[in-house]
């Protein structure tokens, strides 16, 4: 029985995250990110997966599809490195500062980022935009912590909503900002995670990606910083 044939937006995921592989060393500990583009990217890595050592993932649902296709997943605390990280965006910039975290997996995905060499973001050309702040900014919050965080969020211009019956992988709650006007992206960045009870918020404009391959569905644009 044939497959169902993908939309033009899948197809363009699918041709992104395919454009990553070349970028993989071999013998290498690769960083796997989390979300429907970097679901693409592990189909594609099960085709070259005896050229690796491994993988380190950010979510519970990416460590399941990797060790579903037979690729060892390792702790990040017993790595000595890891050379390449991929991952999708659900907003990118042409600084290739993003907007992530509509999976809930913002946290680990920050920390798998802050580790590797290289971080490269795959995603269809939709993602793309000028300036951030369309797309709500996840941010994980600890429990007791969501009322004053809320407030403190709606002092800096956004409309905080719970996002309700999710929790992070971490035990935390996820409040998704509305209307944010992000016109400098690392100060805003800092400043939300200054606020007590925050555990990491969505922007990633610090730690922005080093390379972004983006995808049509039939061209791959790619992007450095």
């Amino acid at each position: 029985m044939s497959s169902q044939p993908l939309s033009p937006q899948d197809a363009a995921k699918k041709h992104a995250a395919e454009a990553a592989i070349p970028y993989i060393e071999e013998g290498s500990i690769v960083g796997v990110g989390t979300g429907s583009t970097v679901n693409f990217f592990i189909d594609a890595l099960a085709k070259v997966k005896f050229d690796l050592e491994g993988a380190v993932s950010s979510s519970e649902e990416s460590t399941k599809r990797l060790k579903a296709l037979g690729i060892p997943v390792y702790d990040l605390n017993g790595v000595p490195e890891v050379t390449v990280y991929v991952d999708g965006a659900d907003e990118i910039n042409r600084h290739l500062q993003m907007i992530k975290g509509g999976g809930g997996a913002l946290t680990r995905e920050k920390i798998v980022a802050a580790v590797a060499k290289t971080f490269i973001c795959i995603a269809d050309k939709s993602k793309y935009t000028l300036k951030l702040g369309d797309f709500p900014l996840p941010i994980e919050v600890i429990p007791m912590a969501r009322s004053y965080v809320a407030r403190e969020l709606v002092r800096l211009g956004g409309d905080p909503v719970y996002r309700e019956d999710f929790i992070t992988d971490n035990g935390n709650i996820i409040l998704d900002i509305h209307h944010l006007d992000i016109l400098e992206p690392i100060k805003l960045e800092e400043a939300i995670n200054n606020i007590t009870g925050v555990v990491t918020n969505g922007l990633f404009a610090a730690r922005s990606a080093d390379i972004a391959l983006l995808s049509d569905g039939h061209t791959i644009e790619t992007l450095t910083r």
